[in-house]
């Protein structure tokens, strides 16, 4: 069975005593419990697993922690496991775990925790509130083009359309029944049910709207007031600009903003919208994957986006800034920058006519390297099997 890389990371956390709470976040469909369930499969002490979605009362909590104790005492174990998932789901949830965990520590029970979420921003909001110092965050984050081809056999094609849902891959042989699975059982969840979880949402149908745009806009530079334009009922700014914020929350679509050294002249930028998963734009596309193949265009866009998925996602868990850059009629792609070193990369997937944009922010910011998906540059297949960390490194094949 195909095990990612963070089960190993979850187990090397576990070996160790028990001093933090063990936290995994990321969107659904990443594959958080199918992790948890091998990593029971070999824990080697007695565990115990429930999930929020079967809570009945206020006291669920409570009992499920008095079930891992009895399970230590009954079995006199050197440690129990207690898993938690959908912990977001539980009111106050944070503060609950606060007063068990802290009652464990005093009394020395060797209980070791592990709680799951789909809702990045609430668990973080939990996080912060009640239980600093106590914790240790895990974020999973959606599939890469490596994971799907190796557990999946997807060639670069399939996964430039059907993204990195593993939940999905048997089902790309029949695309209508694909997408079907994709927005009823995965976009309709996450945003009619997680996504309400997080704030209150005057206006759902915005919401919706909103995520259909970034995902038909996914690549592309959209400013504000264009979005109002564009959407019905959509108020100011700043409930776009909310909404966005709770989008790239539940690890749908997000809005990359524009590198600047000044920066609250970054945060007041148009958004250039980003998927964080191509099967969005894919599962909403009136399009097959053959059709939009023949269209050159249209699969630029794809082609774009799935590189922005590969540079969003690692960014979320390899300590490193993703932006784009513009000044006039002059762009680049994507900019990533850890601390003082920048990269700037443009993606192209047709022949390449010019990057003149690339010269320009050069001149301006002269990055540490400068780099080239694609057509004519780096092959988009090398570049997907590789971690975007590498770049920062002083010697590697990107150099």
């Amino acid at each position: 069975m195909f095990k990612r890389s963070y089960y190993k990371i979850i187990e090397q956390r576990l070996g160790f005593s028990r001093q933090f709470i063990q936290v995994l976040m990321g969107p659904r469909q990443v594959g958080k419990t199918t992790v948890i369930r091998q990593l029971l499969e070999d824990y080697p002490f007695p565990w115990h697993y429930a999930s929020a979605d079967d809570a009945t009362s206020t006291q669920w909590l409570a009992q499920q922690w008095e079930t891992i104790r009895i399970k230590l005492k009954a079995s006199g174990a050197e440690e129990v496991l207690l898993v938690i998932d959908e912990i977001q789901k539980i009111a106050d949830w944070s503060n609950q775990v606060k007063i068990h965990w802290d009652r464990d520590t005093f009394d020395r029970i060797p209980v070791k925790v592990i709680l799951l979420g789909s809702s990045q921003l609430l668990i973080q909001n939990g996080l912060s509130e009640s239980l600093a110092g106590r914790f240790e965050v895990l974020y999973l984050p959606h599939w890469s083009f490596r994971e799907m081809k190796e557990a999946f056999n997807f060639s670069l094609d399939e996964f430039i359309w059907f993204g990195g849902y593993p939940g999905s891959s048997s089902l790309i042989g029949d695309e209508k029944r694909w997408k079907d699975y994709i927005r009823h059982s995965l976009i309709e969840t996450t945003l009619m049910r997680d996504i309400l979880l997080l704030a209150r949402i005057d206006k759902p149908i915005l919401l919706r709207n909103l995520f259909e745009l970034a995902c038909s806009w996914s690549g592309q530079i959209l400013s504000y007031n264009k979005m109002i334009g564009q959407l019905q009922d959509a108020g100011n700014t700043t409930t776009l600009a909310n909404y966005l914020h709770l989008l790239k929350g539940a690890g749908l679509v997000t809005g990359l903003e524009k590198f600047s050294q000044n920066l609250i002249r970054q945060r007041s930028s148009s958004p250039k919208l980003q998927v964080f998963n191509t099967a969005l734009m894919s599962a909403l596309s009136p399009l097959t994957r053959d059709e939009s193949r023949k269209q050159p265009d249209i699969w630029g866009r794809w082609f774009e986006s799935a590189i922005g998925t590969h540079l969003l996602n690692h960014s979320l868990t390899d300590g490193y800034e993703l932006n784009y850059w513009r000044e006039g009629n002059h762009e680049v792609d994507f900019i990533l920058h850890r601390g003082k070193k920048v990269i700037a990369m443009e993606v192209k997937s047709g022949k390449v006519r010019s990057i003149k944009g690339i010269d320009v922010f050069t001149k301006k910011y002269n990055p540490a390297k400068v780099l080239l998906v694609g057509r004519e540059g780096i092959p988009a297949e090398e570049f997907l099997m590789l971690s975007p960390s590498v770049m920062f490194d002083k010697v590697n094949s990107f150099t």
